[in-house]
């Protein structure tokens, strides 16, 4: 009886010890939660094995056999993208304006391929970018204006100096004045590229109107400048007064380096970030980064000892907006396999023949369709060609989505607010429409 005393005492003690140490574990991982999140999501990480596709509700997924699309369920929650589900929340115009933070993809008023994204996030505005013509300039302020009643950009990002990017800044000269967007609004504060190769002169004429702004009080900055925090610039800017949303100049290795052969990579290139309740979203803006860029900012970012705080990272995102208008040199597989987009927004004339007549490399070209379609099916894409001999490239525009706004909202009947999705035309997905079925394929 003696003996058997000490065995139920001994594997008491054993249980004791055991419940001290989950005890202990427990209390530890909730302390890295709160104090050291990056550390609590790395060993989160190591143990988490979920696919790139499970349940955003952490439910079954058939991750395992992929759809007829190439697609199956939805993509995860790694790395704080955790409000994610296989197709955005179908939202409506009317709630845009007073969401918490809205992003709109331009339609630029011509059959040219070209970016101007507006920022939303209350009364504060970001512009990245005003292409894809100078005549464009009428076209973005009278998109602008619908959400932007103080005629106050608080921040302009021009990415680089192709004047896809930057025409609509300058705009034309008419009724005294000039129509570009450095003309139309108050510019707080401009963050623009370091580098450029161009020699046009609509590149001259927007860093003259800059060097102009700078003058008259608007804090102008370089992207290099911004990343290193040096004269009065700083890597990261709070657009909400809770702090909860933020712009994030991330590094590129050509803010310090020369590219002779192609200007695209010079592009300003910027991560915006929201804390939710249930963790971080985040916004991808890449400009046109080419395959070079891509590759040396995904392996400078891969030397966790190279971030300069937790924004300065390079993580999942639950929006990514196509680099270089969906060509086969940017969005490639290496910088994908880290951000794994939940949703893609290309901006570009689909189908157009502007810079080729190698069907497959038109915009958005079957190689970054490749390449996506891994991840998401969910790409939109704003403008369409309409082509009346495409050999030589005579083609007229049309809307595809139109103006694509993904915004964050609590709508009714929700217990939590959600990113959802308004197209001023039309939110069919990409590999749905009659263009791609005639065009592409979903590999």
């Amino acid at each position: 009886m003696a003996k058997r005393k000490s065995k139920k005492s001994k594997n008491g003690k054993l249980i004791i010890v055991v419940a001290i140490i989950l005890v202990i574990i427990i209390a530890a991982m909730a302390i890295l939660y709160y104090v050291k999140p990056e550390i609590y999501d790395a060993i989160f990480e190591l143990i988490h094995t979920d696919s790139p596709y499970d349940n955003a509700d952490g439910g079954d997924s058939d991750a395992g056999s992929e759809n007829d699309n190439g697609n199956s369920g939805s993509a995860d929650s790694d790395s704080g993208n955790t409000d994610s589900s296989s197709d955005v929340t179908e939202g409506n115009a009317e709630d845009i304006v007073n969401a918490d933070l809205s992003i709109h993809f331009l339609e630029l008023g011509n059959k040219y391929a070209g970016d101007s994204v507006l920022i939303k996030c209350g009364d504060i505005e970001v512009l990245i970018d005003a292409g894809s013509r100078q005549g464009s300039a009428t076209t973005i302020k009278s998109y602008v204006d619908q959400y932007c009643t103080d005629g106050v950009l608080e921040y302009v990002i021009a990415t680089h100096s192709d004047q896809d990017h930057i025409a609509g800044f300058y705009g034309n000269s008419g009724s005294g004045t000039r129509t570009g967007i450095l003309y139309q609004y108050e510019i707080e504060t401009l963050i623009m590229y370091d580098n450029s190769i161009s020699t046009s002169n609509i590149a001259a004429n927007f860093e003259s109107a800059v060097a102009s702004l700078a003058e008259s009080g608007t804090a102008v900055y370089t992207a290099s400048q911004c990343y290193e925090e040096k004269d009065g610039a700083q890597r990261q800017y709070y657009i909400d007064e809770e702090q909860n949303i933020s712009i994030n100049i991330l590094y590129n290795y050509y803010y310090y380096n020369v590219d002779t052969s192609d200007n695209n990579n010079h592009s300003v290139v910027m991560l915006l970030t929201q804390q939710t309740e249930s963790g971080n979203l985040n916004y991808l803006f890449t400009g046109d980064l080419e395959e070079d860029g891509e590759s040396r900012m995904v392996d400078y970012y891969a030397d966790s000892s190279n971030s300069q705080s937790e924004y300065d990272v390079l993580p999942e995102v639950v929006l990514y907006k196509a680099g270089h208008h969906g060509s086969k040199t940017s969005s490639t597989a290496k910088l994908l396999a880290v951000i794994k987009p939940q949703n893609v927004a290309v901006c570009c004339c689909c189908g157009s023949p502007e810079y080729t007549t190698n069907n497959d490399n038109t915009f958005p070209t079957q190689t970054m369709i490749t390449n996506v379609s891994k991840y998401t099916e969910n790409v939109y894409v704003t403008t369409l060609a309409v082509i009346e001999d495409f050999e030589n490239e005579k083609y007229d525009y049309t809307s595809m989505n139109g103006n694509i706004v993904f915004y964050y909202s609590l709508a009714e009947g929700e217990e939590t607010a959600s990113l959802k999705l308004w197209c001023s035309n039309d939110t069919t997905k990409l590999k749905d429409t009659d263009w791609f079925a005639a065009n592409r394929k979903w590999e």
